[in-house]
């Protein structure tokens, strides 16, 4: 595996447990209230792309940390204190939908390198389709929140 290659399941890979680790605190401090739905969906859905990832990484003797990134404390943080002043309702689906995005993006950058195997490729494909799909429900939520 190249290097760049590394790197960038490495990366979508420390993504995917940031993002897991600010839905679980989210999950946790909403407490069966508000978006606990949407917090334990995005749970499983970032679960399941970082297993994903670990797998596709280890098949080249890669072991990625499991801690994430410095942001995994920001996103913890940032969901403690607003659930804190009880904000963990459709307030929080704007800021979650800008990560996402923000998510895909990463993928949309990396998949445009058109550097991986094929069924690596497909595999990153479904995660980037598994995000998307989520915004869009999201922003349904959103829209029907207004």
């Amino acid at each position: 595996m190249s290097d760049q290659i590394k790197d960038d399941l490495i990366n979508l890979y420390t993504h995917a447990i940031d993002a897991r680790h600010g839905y679980e605190e989210a999950l946790e401090d909403a407490d069966g209230r508000g978006m606990t739905p949407l917090f334990r969906e995005m749970t499983s859905l970032h679960t399941t792309n970082a297993t994903e990832l670990a797998g596709e990484l280890a098949r080249y003797g890669e072991h990625p940390d499991e801690d994430g990134s410095f942001m995994s404390t920001v996103h913890r943080t940032v969901i403690s204190v607003r659930a804190l002043f009880g904000g963990l309702d459709g307030s929080v689906l704007p800021g979650l939908i800008d990560g996402e995005k923000r998510n895909i993006s990463t993928y949309d950058k990396i998949l445009d390198r058109d550097t991986f195997a094929p069924e690596t490729r497909a595999l990153l494909a479904r995660q980037r389709d598994r995000l998307e799909h989520a915004v869009i429900s999201m922003e349904g939520m959103q829209a029907h929140a207004s």
